[in-house]
């Protein structure tokens, strides 16, 4: 009875956890098509369209948040930020569309990193960003500081975009070490070229650039996935071992009673 009460509570939990992946998955489906509207609107400069479309992201964002924590407090902050940088860029009439549109993507990329358990989206521009870090390299060869510093801004402003789709993605500690070696390249960038170790630490860099986006692991499995598969597991596994049971009390019992007569 015990057995048969405890298969019966894991059952309901497993569908209970099936149910609210089940209702998160589409809300986060919505956001992603809401997103990627959003940017296209904005580089055809159909401004107000796109801020309606991020406006009502709001909505989606609070809805998306009350399921069963779908999101991590680091991931919602992640998100609210990229979006209220996106509203800023679409109705700021000083920025250029090229700077609304770099707002938005990087909103989009958010929101892809959100919803992508394979390849997000943004390991795409792994070619325009590996193309202009090599740029900043080969002006620090040159030792031309004006070519150097406008080579290593058009990098840091192609990185810009995807920086925050990396912190949800990439482990904590490793992105906070890529940001710390990009930021100090930024800041000493005067002092690089006339440092001996410069291009070696540029070198390391673009090294760690690489490796970024040859060991992005989006293949794991939703820890919510995991759970499923773990449950569904538990119940086969313990139906079985109590089928089994059953099976040999059953010829215990029929075995003692032939005993017996």
């Amino acid at each position: 009875m015990k057995v048969k009460l405890f298969i019966l509570l894991v059952t309901m939990s497993f569908f209970l956890a099936n149910n609210v992946f089940a209702i998160s998955t589409p809300v986060i489906e919505k956001m992603d098509r809401s997103a990627d509207e959003a940017l296209q609107l904005t580089k055809f400069g159909q401004y107000e369209g796109a801020e309606h479309i991020l406006e009502q992201f709001s909505n989606d964002i609070v809805e998306a948040t009350s399921l069963s924590q779908y999101f991590t407090m680091d991931e919602v902050k992640i998100l609210s930020n990229s979006l209220k940088k996106a509203l800023f860029a679409i109705n700021n009439a000083n920025l250029s569309p090229e700077e609304k549109i770099n707002r938005v993507t990087t909103f989009r990329l958010v929101v892809d990193a959100l919803n992508s358990r394979y390849q997000p989206l943004w390991t795409e521009l792994q070619d325009p960003i590996m193309t202009a870090f090599s740029q900043v390299k080969e002006a620090a060869k040159e030792n031309n500081y004006d070519i150097f510093r406008s080579k290593l801004n058009s990098f840091l402003a192609k990185y810009s975009l995807i920086q925050p789709s990396l912190k949800i993605d990439l482990p904590v500690d490793k992105i906070q070490k890529l940001d710390a070696k990009i930021t100090f390249i930024d800041k000493y960038s005067s002092n690089l070229l006339n440092d001996t170790t410069g291009i070696v630490q540029l070198t390391k860099l673009e090294a760690d650039l690489q490796n970024m986006f040859d060991n992005i692991d989006k293949d794991e499995t939703d820890p919510s996935l995991w759970w499923v598969i773990i449950t569904t597991g538990s119940i086969i596994i313990l139906t079985l071992s109590y089928t089994g049971w059953r099976k040999y009390r059953g010829e215990k019992k029929t075995k003692q009673k032939e005993h017996n007569d």
